[in-house]
């Protein structure tokens, strides 16, 4: 049954029709949810559709179910490419890049991060309070084009009337802090992915609907120093901005206005009311708030996960990219940080006592 609707889902995106083959691609990922070529395919069609977001979180999925797979990471790059992601799109199209050498577009997008990555930095120190954030859009469509765009895209989106899960934020001068109130989830059941300005949340408990929380956010991160802990009663996410600006809200709307903070010292942002109440000191409530954050008891996989985060945040260049070749090579059963071990062979994977490894074939 999911292949027959995924052959009609060929056949509609042959004839350039988008929309109709992302819904038959998504009645067959409700019938065969573990096959990373219907979220692949479904990711090129969205692409079509300038459904960027969506696709970037369907060639995510692609990746986890088949972390060997070319064609997934050249479409997340692709995706990435379009939302102005451009560090995240070039970290895709170089994973894609070791796995399929010989494919050249791999290198030729590299190439294009490149150049928008240089231009990038060269503006950031002229952004000023008056730059309005735009939609990419392709220079080849026409006004009425471009609309029809939009508006297909709003229709396809999703929006639930109630989430499952309540989420709150609130932010510092580096970072915005993302809590989503989810009680007893166990930690393997929540997956975080970061872009540069995208946040992908999934928390999938069997027998459950997943649920899925997916913002584009208002501004840009940096996604290495990004991290988040599954705790008793919520899933918190601490997002590093890439710039010291005022978020009006969590997630990115056309018409806002980014806020530029003023170059002022830690110190004297403090706040201070007149009162005849004794001063609070605010540094002392702060580290407070940072020691009981640190002494709090994790154990099982969130302690485990805390800990690979933490070698992973302070570990240099070669330790990260052993972590991450290792990782990857042997279906995630070796974490090794050494670069000089790894570096020059494949990682094979190693189960469990008991338990075998197993290629899918799909």
């Amino acid at each position: 049954m999911a292949s027959d609707l995924a052959t009609k889902a060929k056949e509609a995106f042959i004839d350039d029709h988008f929309e109709l083959a992302v819904d038959f691609y998504s009645q067959a990922i409700l019938i065969d949810p573990k096959n990373p070529e219907l979220f692949s395919d479904r990711a090129q069609a969205n692409i079509k559709l300038e459904n960027f977001t969506e696709a970037v979180a369907d060639a995510n999925k692609a990746i986890e179910l088949e972390p060997l797979n070319p064609k997934a990471y050249f479409r997340k790059g692709t995706a990435c490419f379009r939302l102005e992601e451009y560090q995240t799109a070039k970290a895709a199209f170089e994973a894609g890049s070791t796995l399929a050498p010989e494919d050249t577009r791999f290198t030729d997008w590299i190439k294009k991060c490149d150049k928008c990555i240089a231009e990038e930095f060269g503006e950031l120190p002229t952004r000023s309070s008056d730059a309005t954030p735009t939609n990419v859009v392709d220079p080849s469509l026409t006004t009425k084009d471009a609309e029809q765009v939009k508006n297909i895209s709003s229709e396809v989106t999703p929006t639930p009337s109630k989430p499952k899960y309540r989420h709150e934020f609130y932010q510092k001068p580096d970072e915005v802090v993302v809590t989503i109130f989810a009680k007893g989830i166990p930690s393997n059941n929540v997956s975080v992915n970061y872009g540069e300005q995208i946040l992908s949340v999934t928390i999938d408990v069997p027998g459950e609907d997943p649920y899925i929380f997916q913002p584009r956010l208002f501004g840009k991160i940096v996604p290495t120093k990004c991290r988040y802990d599954v705790l008793s009663t919520k899933v918190e996410i601490r997002l590093a901005k890439a710039e010291s600006i005022h978020w009006t809200s969590l997630e990115f709307v056309n018409n806002s206005l980014i806020v530029q903070r003023s170059n002022v010292s830690t110190s004297a942002q403090r706040p201070s009311y007149p009162s005849s109440r004794p001063t609070k000191d605010w540094d002392k409530l702060e580290a407070q708030v940072k020691k009981e954050e640190k002494d709090e008891k994790l154990d099982g996989d969130a302690a485990l996960n805390k800990f690979f985060r933490d070698i992973y945040k302070d570990a240099d260049d070669d330790t990260r990219r052993a972590m991450r070749k290792s990782f990857v090579e042997s279906s995630g059963t070796v974490l090794s940080t050494n670069w000089k071990e790894v570096g020059s062979k494949v990682v094979e994977g190693t189960p469990p006592d008991g338990m075998e490894m197993r290629k899918w074939e799909y």
